[in-house]
């Protein structure tokens, strides 16, 4: 870290991830601290900078580092807590000590467990840390924690790392420079012994198969609202940010766009059917927050006509309910080792809110919240639309026109064609609208009743019969 972006950092103030000393001689307070941000998203304190935020820095002597050395072993248990030196003034310095969300948490610094709100550090209350030393018992054993037996260094995509460290770097969230990808990986504590972890073989492996076939991804677009019929289909394996990339390809591919047709307006105006940020939300809640320790286990995009469900294999993490996603609370990633790199690299936000943000979106976006679901071993996010969006593709390309029919007809009412017609800026003719209804209603979009010009048309519903179509157009 340089002297300019110090400076950046500490013009930030102080927040619930940055603390201001003015100096080591308020060490323990500053401990406090960051056992506090080792229990939470982890954090910096600076010490050489005031309360108001002027770096004017310290002298750092030998005994200076010999006290700081001595009290970063009163943490328990021992800490993953790096430690910079910066050079802001003549003779002074600014010391840095960082910390991410500590994998072991709770932590307790001379014997006493702290947590961090906003800008205050507090002692953690009894039963917090009662019940937290109990999750540590459960997360020892880890999946991604142990090593990937016939893995090394090699195996991964250093690529792929490379790329994370430069989008880190991007997103502000890679203060201190990295060498390379071994030191990228050895902060992010995906090495053991210079061992990649299986956290890391989920992220960057460039191969993982036969060892990791629950690093899948299966896709599906069907007919209707059923899996009765596939329109396309594919399952592919590959490392997390792979998965992510194909999964939002496919999206992209087989998700209808939402027309409007506005008044005076010769084209329709498109949108996508849902937030492309409320999707990738929820694929990167799929890819964090799964069980990796069921080897059959999967990511599984599935689009029907009526909704998109995204499922991941395994249950909720350990204390936390179906009802708790749509509302604000304590993030407990089942995997926070892969978290943190998905959190580096920009795509969390702040870990806890990322379900309340796909439902936020989605509400702004005109659509009903999404449904969360624990089924079958699998948690479900369930995209439900506002209203009809007619199909790009059933089995060819549908027209601008038949697309347009469709529009009209997905008021539930039967509708005569020249009534039909009417609702085109231009009206077409009535041979060439006629073509056009018989051709949805050859592809089962549409039905119809009666003959000639008092012939009615109506959009078909799942397994709907004519006599149930709602009521005519007068």
């Amino acid at each position: 870290m340089t002297a300019d972006q110090l400076c950046r950092l500490v013009a930030e103030g102080e927040s619930d991830r940055l603390e201001f000393k003015k100096t080591t001689g308020d060490l323990k307070g500053g401990m406090e601290t960051l056992c506090g941000f080792l229990n939470g998203e982890g954090g910096k304190v600076l010490f050489g900078v005031t309360s108001s935020g002027q770096a004017r820095g310290q002298d750092v002597s030998d005994k200076t580092l010999q006290e700081v050395a001595q009290d970063l072993m009163r943490f328990e248990p021992p800490a993953p807590i790096s430690q910079l030196r910066v050079p802001i003034a003549e003779g002074k310095e600014v010391i840095v000590l960082e910390t991410i969300a500590g994998p072991e948490a709770p932590y307790t610094y001379r014997n006493r467990p702290y947590r961090r709100i906003g800008t205050t550090t507090s002692p953690m209350p009894q039963q917090e840390y009662a019940r937290r030393l109990l999750e540590r018992g459960h997360s020892q054993s880890r999946w991604e924690n142990r090593v990937a037996e016939g893995y090394a260094l090699r195996d991964l995509d250093l690529d792929e790392v490379r790329r994370m460290v430069s989008e880190a770097g991007d997103a502000g969230r890679l203060d201190a420079p990295v060498t390379g990808p071994r030191e990228a990986l050895q902060k992010l504590h995906l090495l053991d012994n210079g061992r990649p972890l299986q956290a890391a073989i989920v992220a960057f492996a460039k191969e993982v198969q036969p060892s990791y076939p629950q690093c899948g991804l299966r896709m599906a677009r069907f007919r209707g609202t059923t899996k009765t019929e596939f329109l396309d289909q594919r399952q592919l394996t590959g490392n997390a940010f792979r998965l992510l990339d194909e999964s939002l390809l496919f999206l992209r591919r087989h998700l209808p766009v939402r027309g409007r047709f506005e008044p005076g307006l010769m084209q329709r105006q498109d949108e996508p059917l849902f937030p492309p940020l409320a999707l990738r939300e929820a694929l990167v809640n799929a890819l964090c927050h799964r069980d990796y320790s069921i080897a059959g286990g999967a990511i599984s995009i599935a689009i029907y006509d009526d909704r998109l469900e995204i499922s991941s294999t395994g249950t909720l993490p350990f204390g936390v309910t179906v009802d708790d996603l749509k509302r604000a609370h304590e993030s407990r990633p089942r995997n926070p080792l892969l978290a943190e790199v998905f959190h580096r690299r920009g795509l969390i936000e702040r870990w806890g809110r990322g379900t309340q943000k796909i439902v936020e979106l989605c509400i702004a976006a005109g659509h009903p919240e999404p449904e969360f679901e624990e089924r079958g071993g699998d948690v479900v996010v369930r995209f439900i639309p506002s209203g009809y969006s007619p199909p790009h593709r059933v089995s060819h390309d549908l027209t601008e026109r038949q697309r347009r029919i469709l529009h009209v007809l997905s008021d539930g009412m039967k509708w005569r064609s020249h009534d039909v017609a009417n609702q085109f800026p231009s009206p077409p003719p009535a041979s060439s609208l006629r073509d056009d209804l018989m051709m949805l209603r050859s592809l089962g979009l549409v039905e119809s009743g009666g003959r000639g010009p008092g012939a009615r048309w109506w959009l078909k519903q799942p397994d709907s019969e004519p006599e149930r179509a709602e009521e005519s157009r007068k």
